[in-house]
């Protein structure tokens, strides 16, 4: 008995030696390449600034060329070969590939149109239907108007104002920027349109159905620098058959010299068919506030068109989520944060505005208001409570708001309406429940499904979820969302992924179906949104709260979330990850670099990871206004403050951290995240894996295929896993 129970034991034991050798020849792979260190001094107001990696900047230069590629292919190789990769990656093609996805629904007279993506499909395709009950018929696939072998994906779409046509941009490699074609809506066919150099929109139809408006960044010069890229934009007038290089500016940088705005303010001009004008609107793109222009329709002819102005910078008018104007008659709707920073709703004459007396319509309270819409019945407004969304019917006369009754415990939120209509059409979601479409009906004062959008077929009812609030380090309540299956075990040994923004007042807690999940909560991750500041949980004083001097708020916050994940015992620190994108590539490198001793990995996806130097790249310059610049003593020292790269230290224990880009990203340069990984890969002492992941085939994510996602998905969990088991 004591022999076998030993010879067990050994095999046992050789057992583990024979796979941990294993585990060491999938990972012992040839490492990824070390980065010349090349120093460069910068002195800001006094302050010398050490960069060792400032050649990286040079993405055209094939010595760095070569160091992404060998870094990608290392990563791709290492990724792969992780034990549980190919397993989460079929469940994330089962989940996503069992539904048809539909988004982006609107209504022109009588035909219903949106994206649409079938289970065998990679990307979204434009289908129209005539009616609710109509067969639906595709318009657009992307990928079959060019034949130059790239792939294509729809960004935007408007239909004409009598449903003939519709102006769509579509942009290649996940890439954002585009260009705008033109479809016939009867027989599908390709007008032969095509305008390029465009970033913004895809055309705003002028009643004759023959032309529409449209944002187009300039062209530079051969040498121009990137800074102007984004600058100095204008709004034209193109008519359908007509060279859109001859086109007229109606409204932008210089256009009218009466009106002086500065050069990277972002011009739009809108249409409806119930107004005899055109709206212009100019907005920074980085801030909900707004300024509002309009002029006779028949005006923008004119050699110079006569705009007037309806609402200034000063009045603080707009949101995140609309525009911030609605009008219905001659009653002009505004959503303003005003000496109220949660927003409210007030009415002023549009022929004779008054902004110092205007007539509150919806007042300011704990719920903030996010979006309306002015229907032929009543305003409707949106507002945003505990992450939820909530709709309001404002009748006209009686001014009273009625909570419209949903037909299920969920956020329901506005989609695209017609304002000629009575009712409003809007979309449900939960967590575990999937996005449906509802038209609401005043007279019944009831919502009915639509069918436009059919159910998911994912089942998630093994899955729930909580809604809690974490105490940050000055008392402020941080609100979370905590998923995980039903039995979590609350003994400090789940993995748990904690995802946090905090930045352009953009809330991160609100519902969406959440299968994409499933891989990592079937498997006993838990999945945690936090709702930090710097992010618009609790309108735009919550985003203050974490703005440029205020931005250490956003990372403080996060880390105290992570303490009170620990303090309950949903995990600790050996089994706890972090994930953010974008501008929460500011939240991440800054928290890894605070408290590595922290978490155990992190993914830094499409990253803000170099602050100090984003002003210098072609999207930088437009968020001056959310950051601040390094040509101001403050601004520098609140962008040294937020620049994580510039923080990381030689021989720190520093989590394992995965970052990913796209080489088509327009909006964060690929080397903000090449030069944080170059300086993560020598300075860690951990020894554990610092991964750069490049996508050649995609941008900043909005592009990106389905199979893209699922991959990313799956080498993203896969990886924290390995790490956080």
């Amino acid at each position: 008995m004591s022999y076998t129970t030993n010879l067990s034991r050994s095999k046992l034991f050789l057992g583990v030696i024979f796979s941990a050798i294993f585990a060491l020849q999938i990972f012992a792979q040839t490492a990824p390449p070390i980065a010349p260190v090349r120093n460069v001094t910068d002195e800001y107001f006094g302050q010398k600034i050490v960069d060792p990696y400032r050649w990286m900047e040079d993405m055209k230069s094939d010595e760095m060329q070569k160091w992404m590629k060998s870094q990608a292919v290392y990563a791709d190789d290492y990724l792969q070969r992780l034990p549980m990769r190919d397993d989460i990656l079929k469940r994330l093609n089962e989940a996503s590939g069992a539904n048809i996805s539909v988004r982006d629904i609107r209504q022109s007279g009588n035909l219903f149109l949106y994206l649409r993506r079938a289970p065998d499909e990679q990307n979204f395709n434009l289908y129209v239907r005539d009616g609710l009950a109509g067969a639906e018929r595709l318009l657009v696939n992307p990928n079959k108007i060019s034949n130059d072998g790239k792939r294509y994906s729809i960004n935007v779409w408007n239909a004409s104002l009598d449903g003939k046509y519709i102006a769509y941009r579509m942009a290649a490699g996940g890439a954002e920027n585009g260009e705008i074609r033109v479809v016939n809506v009867a027989n599908g066919k390709d007008m032969n349109e095509c305008i390029d150099r465009v970033r913004f929109g895809a055309g705003n139809w002028l009643p004759d159905g023959k032309s529409f408006l449209y944002n187009r960044l300039q062209k530079l010069p051969e040498g121009a620098p990137q800074t102007d890229k984004y600058q100095k934009s204008r709004v034209y007038l193109h008519v359908l058959g007509t060279d859109p290089d001859t086109d007229k500016a109606v409204f932008g940088f210089d256009v009218n010299l009466r009106i002086k705005f500065d050069q990277t303010l972002l011009p739009a001009v809108q249409t409806d068919a119930n107004w005899n004008f055109a709206l212009a609107m100019l907005e920074s793109g980085v801030s909900p506030n707004k300024e509002f222009y309009v002029a006779p329709l028949e005006t923008l002819n004119e050699k110079v068109v006569p705009w007037r102005k309806i609402v200034s910078f000063d009045d603080e008018v707009g949101s995140y989520q609309a525009d911030g104007v609605a009008i219905h008659g001659d009653d002009l709707y505004l959503i303003s944060y005003k000496n109220t920073p949660r927003y409210k709703v007030v009415r002023t004459i549009l022929s004779k505005p008054d902004l110092l007396n205007t007539e509150i319509v919806f007042p300011s309270g704990e719920a903030v208001v996010t979006s309306f819409a002015a229907q032929r019945d009543a305003l409707y407004v949106q507002t945003m409570d505990g992450g939820n969304y909530r709709i309001w019917r404002v009748d006209y006369k009686t001014k009273k708001a009625e909570l419209l009754k949903l037909p299920y415990d969920g956020s329901a939120s506005i989609t695209a309406n017609e304002s000629s209509m009575d009712g409003i059409y809007f979309n449900m979601v939960s967590w575990t429940k999937s996005d449906s479409h509802f038209k609401y009906d005043p007279k019944t004062g009831t919502a009915a499904p639509t069918n436009l959008i059919p159910p998911n077929p994912v089942d998630m009812s093994g899955i729930e979820f909580i809604n809690t609030r974490a105490k940050s380090y000055d008392g402020a309540m941080i609100p979370l969302v905590i998923i995980y299956k039903k039995g979590l075990k609350r003994d400090g040994t789940n993995p748990v992924l904690m995802d946090g923004y905090g930045a352009y007042g953009i809330e991160n807690t609100s519902p969406y179906f959440f299968s994409e999940a499933l891989p990592w909560l079937e498997r006993g991750g838990v999945f945690v949104w936090t709702g930090i500041r710097g992010g618009g949980e609790y309108g735009e004083e919550w985003h203050m709260a974490g703005f440029q001097k205020a931005k250490p708020n956003t990372w403080k916050d996060f880390i105290a979330c992570a303490e009170y994940l620990i303090a309950e015992k949903y995990t600790s620190p050996a089994h706890l990850g972090i994930r953010g994108g974008s501008a929460g590539g500011i939240l991440i490198s800054n928290t890894i670099t605070t408290r590595p001793d922290l978490f155990a990995a992190a993914i830094d996806n499409v990253g803000l990871n170099d602050m100090l130097r984003f002003e210098t790249t072609s999207n930088g310059i437009p968020n001056i206004p959310e950051f601040g610049s390094f040509k101001t003593d403050e601004g520098f020292k609140n962008l040294l403050a937020m620049d994580g790269y510039l923080k990381i230290k030689d021989g720190v224990n520093y989590p394992a951290v995965l970052l990913t880009t796209g080489i088509n990203d327009p909006r964060v340069d690929p080397w903000m995240s090449a030069k944080m990984a170059a300086r993560l890969q020598t300075a860690s002492s951990a020894g554990k894996p610092v991964l750069l992941r490049v996508d050649y085939d995609a941008g900043h994510g909005f592009g990106s295929s389905k199979e893209q996602r699922n991959k990313q998905a799956a080498d993203e969990y896969a990886f924290l896993f390995q790490q956080l088991k």
